[in-house]
């Protein structure tokens, strides 16, 4: 049993990693606060005083505001739902023997390290661009005109590239969850005459809640905050603008540090009341 002095000197050893942590953290947080209560512009008159929440005001009356709340929530919705499904079709078919399976996951989950703006750049160039693109070539090839894939078809485009680069990580997950199942379980039902079908959906899915449950949690606070994608193929363009793409226009490209801090502030809501719901409808199977 720990002794008082020994929790003390716990505590004195992790003081450093807690202060460290809990200031890479807020002052942060503190000086987006700070700023967006001021008209701070770095190219048109610097700190130009105190405006109270007037940015708050500008910026949720925004015009673009709330079609990029929407723009955000629909690809963190479609990807969720992508990488969910195909995920759990790559999990149990990277849990069936095959031959080179341990090279077939590897491939599989390959994607998932590299950089965003790589497999965004690999995408619009190497697969959509409308001429020389592999997509446009298929297409050739059936006799069809190729598609202008991000101005035409702009959110399912940006929904596909983010997929493939977030299928692994699911996949990787709900494959772990599968190698715990227990055969014994599945084998007995087999015999009793369940179909795979019956086996898939009452055996097998919900023992995948749990892992479901920690890949929508994982992916949504990383989702939330797409912009690398978007940058380099539509640069939002064509209703492809996030709230964290608004945010980044009105501080670099407006160099309006006030009204982007106070979009900032709006962003960190919105994640926390998206965390909130998810918690309460999915979060409970942590505890089951």
């Amino acid at each position: 049993m720990a002794t008082q002095h020994s929790r003390s000197a716990a505590r004195i050893m992790m003081a450093p990693a807690v202060i460290l942590l809990l200031g890479w953290m807020l002052v942060p947080l503190t000086m987006t606060l700070y700023f967006s209560f001021k008209k701070y512009l770095p190219l048109r008159g610097g700190d130009l005083g105190w405006v109270g929440f007037e940015n708050y005001v500008r910026f949720v009356t925004s015009s673009a505001f709330w079609p990029a709340i929407a723009t955000t929530l629909i690809i963190v919705g479609g990807v969720l739902v992508i990488t969910v499904f195909l995920g759990i079709l790559l999990a149990i078919l990277l849990d069936q023997p095959m031959w080179g399976q341990g090279v077939v996951r590897i491939l599989v989950i390959a994607p998932f390290f590299v950089m965003p703006t790589v497999s965004g750049l690999v995408w619009k160039n190497m697969f959509m661009d409308p001429v020389n693109g592999f997509l446009a070539h298929l297409w050739k090839a059936f006799g069809a005109e190729p598609v202008q894939w991000l101005s035409q078809a702009s959110l399912p485009s940006l929904i596909m590239i983010v997929s493939w680069q977030w299928l692994p990580f699911a996949t990787l997950i709900l494959l772990t969850a599968i190698q715990s199942l227990d055969r014994e379980q599945v084998e007995a039902a087999e015999m009793d005459g369940a179909g795979w079908f019956s086996r898939f959906w009452f055996i097998v899915l919900p023992h995948l809640s749990r892992a479901i449950t920690i890949v929508v949690l994982i992916q949504t606070i990383f989702l939330l905050s797409i912009f690398a994608e978007i940058f380099v193929t539509t640069a939002g363009a064509f209703g492809t603008k996030t709230l964290t793409y608004l945010i980044y226009q009105r501080v670099l490209e407006s160099q309006n540090v006030g009204l982007g801090s106070a979009g900032g502030v709006y962003a960190i809501i919105l994640a926390n009341i998206v965390a909130f719901f998810l918690m309460r409808i999915v979060g409970k199977n942590l505890d089951a």
